[in-house]
């Protein structure tokens, strides 16, 4: 479920107007519920409770320091992809031992800032990263913890921008050749074998591609827990969310349908068919198991407000140009990928049109929609992008020199700027002349 309904004629996200918190902070403004993180993070956890596992956020989704303290304060681990993700679960008073460091092209300096602060693993992507963590630890008398990222070529059937299972993607050591890197692994001196990781890719909305994956996976892990003391096994995130929605008919309740977490009904996956598809093969490898949600807890937490500049109509369409832009949410721009488009305050008619949403920047891509119809709208309207919690502040740039936006949280019927609008002398901070 999601905290995002209209009360009082005007969209509420938890107990808070976001016309309220537009007016103060402006626009472009995301926002994020406190509560639907925490709600998504506790019905994940409580659906695995039987199981011994940990839940380690996937800080790239958002790293925003206020929601990376919120879960932490719930119990969660993190799953990094960056030392300067790591520097900012440390900042938000993480616990380094609680973390797994991935990614396929750590960096020295990377490598070393992660063992100096002791994290949990190192998830290693290739037989060349191996070497190098080796040869790093050794450098500074340390033994890497470790596990390999393995590679189960399975197809997830989502975007092949975010398919990370397949053979022909970037990520992980081939299952084929998992055994043997292990091998090669233990002789290492320096190189501390704790574990063995996996992730098939992002926004699947199948709980087959998951059990597919742990079900190739299961024979290696056997074989390995035989030669080595495995602590855990990883299997990865990439549960996906609700895009597209009901909101839109006039339920006034964007999500009404308590566990969904997929874009349409014919895939009806919930966290409890996830847990129920999952738990059967992983209870009897007699592993902690790790798992690295990221979309799923905050996908739906965020918004991104913004009002409308101008109406153009032209000869063939219909332009509703608003000020955020690409820069500011480039998921539509870069994946096709959906938002539902609201407007803040309630509409007291029936009145629909087909319209492009468009932003002000200079690139014929920036856009949020396309031929898409939409309750009719007016210059100086406040609107809503749905479903903007994930992959949206964390993607964002300062292309055409237009400032990174502001973030607000929102927890019950208060809310607090959690990080401030860039102005225009933070867009040339650090140059020189």
């Amino acid at each position: 479920m999601h905290s995002f309904r209209y009360h009082n004629g005007n969209l509420h996200c938890e107990g808070v107007d976001l016309e309220r918190v537009a007016e103060k902070y402006g626009t472009p403004l995301y926002v994020y519920s406190a509560g639907t993180i925490l709600d998504h993070y506790r019905r994940l956890n409580s659906a695995l409770r039987d199981l011994d596992h940990s839940i380690c956020y996937a800080v790239k989704a958002n790293s925003n320091r206020a929601i990376l303290n919120l879960l932490l304060r719930e119990g969660a681990g993190f799953d990094i992809v960056s030392g300067g993700e790591l520097f900012r679960v440390l900042a938000a008073g993480g616990d380094p031992q609680k973390c797994t460091f991935a990614g396929v092209g750590k960096s020295q300096d990377e490598i070393e800032y992660a063992l100096d602060q002791r994290v949990l693993s190192f998830n290693v992507e290739s037989e060349a990263e191996l070497a190098y963590i080796d040869r790093i630890a050794r450098s500074k008398d340390l033994r890497a913890p470790i596990a390999l990222r393995v590679n189960p070529d399975v197809d997830a059937g989502t975007h092949r921008y975010v398919s990370t299972g397949r053979s022909e993607n970037k990520f992980g050591i081939a299952l084929d050749r998992a055994a043997e890197v292990y091998e090669r692994a233990a002789r290492l001196p320096n190189i501390a074998i704790r574990g063995v990781q996996m992730h098939i890719g992002s926004q699947i909305t199948d709980a087959a591609p998951f059990a597919e994956a742990i079900a190739k996976v299961t024979a290696l892990i056997l074989q390995l827990k035989e030669q080595f003391a495995l602590d855990f096994f990883s299997v990865g995130g990439g549960i996906g969310i609700v895009y597209e929605s009901s909101f839109a008919s006039g339920s006034g309740d964007w999500w009404s349908e308590k566990d969904r977490i997929t874009a349409t009904s014919t895939l009806p996956l919930t966290i409890h068919d996830y847990a129920a598809a999952i738990l059967p093969p992983l209870r009897a490898l007699g592993l902690r198991v790790l798992l690295e949600p990221g979309r799923l807890l905050v996908g739906n937490a965020g918004v991104l407000l913004t009002r409308v500049r101008y109406i153009k109509q032209t000869e063939h369409k219909k332009f509703v140009i608003v000020d955020a832009g690409m820069n500011d949410l480039i998921r539509p721009a870069l994946y096709q990928s959906y938002h539902e488009i609201v407007p803040v305050r309630e509409p007291d008619d029936s009145a629909r049109e087909l319209v492009d949403v468009v932003g002000p920047v200079c690139e014929s891509g920036d856009f949020f929609a396309q031929d898409r119809e939409l309750t009719k709208m007016h210059e100086g309207d406040l609107a809503a992008l749905m479903s903007a919690g994930a992959y949206g502040f964390v993607m964002a740039s300062n292309y055409n020199s237009r400032p990174l936006p502001a973030e607000v949280l929102v927890q019950g019927e208060s809310f607090s700027l959690v990080r401030r609008r860039q102005t225009m002398e933070d867009l040339v901070r650090g140059e020189c002349n």
